[in-house]
């Protein structure tokens, strides 16, 4: 396994934890999933509130550690 930045090592434990394989592929599932719930995909982003801003930037995030775990 690669190194994992801390955040992604976190959600990687923890799904290892109640699942041992594969626990990358289901942990990036589920941050997607979490990604979604917070701010579902949509555009155009340049006419939002600061609230929907700040929503899509713990977006980008989860996807940014999905992505992490996926490039396993």
């Amino acid at each position: 396994m690669t190194d994992l930045s801390p955040a992604a090592q976190a959600v990687y434990n923890a799904v290892l934890e109640i699942c041992p394989a594969p626990a990358d592929e289901i942990a990036a599932a589920a941050l997607r999933a979490a990604a979604d719930q917070v701010v579902p995909e949509q555009k155009p982003w340049h006419r939002t509130s600061d609230a929907t801003a700040a929503k899509h930037a713990v977006r980008l995030e989860l996807l940014s550690i999905a992505a992490e775990l996926e490039g396993q």
